[in-house]
């Protein structure tokens, strides 16, 4: 009877780890709950750190025996500088760091020890409409809607805040939920030098 009673409860021990074993399915991962609609990347975004038609640079020579004046100059639009010695450079696409490395090899061609700097000019974007504070602002990166608004002293009590507007310096619009935008990052866009944001009255 002893022997009986071992070999039953060995049966549903072995019963129920069949059981537990059997519901998953095999070679499956369960899949992580999902947390929302994902905002997908634009890919016509500008890279901020390249230099652009528009934009002026500021060339510094230094370490000579004779001092060369800095070349200040305004990116021409088919994206090329003019400087001395070594002529016309495509800086427009380029990092200031980029532009700098290739002018320090072009002009040891002629000056051995010459140091190059390449200063890029400060950006800026533009907070208009219902906030407290409404100008033009200098790009420092990491920026979007809700921090530029928050910069310009936050929106004014008659502020929609549910259709902002967002044009970029390529003249694109996009309308921004701040409410939403509020309770999830995603939905809040980043801002980029030259765009500028509108936030528009509501009457009621």
């Amino acid at each position: 009877m002893k022997l009986w009673n071992v070999l039953r409860m060995g049966l549903v021990a072995l019963a129920s780890t069949l059981l537990i074993s059997g519901c998953g399915t095999p070679g499956k991962t369960p899949r992580p709950p999902s947390t929302g609609p994902k905002v997908k990347a634009d890919p016509g975004e500008p890279e901020v750190d390249k230099l652009r038609a528009g934009d002026t640079i500021r060339v510094i020579f230094s370490n000579l025996e004779r001092q060369i004046q800095p070349h200040e100059e305004q990116i021409k639009a088919d994206g090329t500088i003019t400087l001395p010695s070594v002529g016309v450079v495509k800086a427009e696409g380029k990092t200031t760091g980029e532009l700098q490395n290739e002018l320090q090899k072009s002009y040891e061609k002629y000056y051995r020890s010459m140091n190059v700097i390449v200063q890029a000019p400060e950006r800026y974007y533009s907070v208009g409409g219902e906030v407290k504070n409404p100008m033009r602002y200098v790009y420092v990166g990491g920026t979007t809607v809700i921090k530029a608004i928050q910069s310009a002293s936050d929106f004014t009590e008659f502020a929609k805040r549910k259709e902002v507007v967002l044009t970029r310096a390529n003249g694109k619009r996009i309308v921004v939920n701040c409410e939403k935008a509020l309770r999830d990052p995603r939905l809040d866009p980043p801002v980029y030098p030259g765009d500028s944001i509108h936030v528009p009255r509501r009457f009621f």
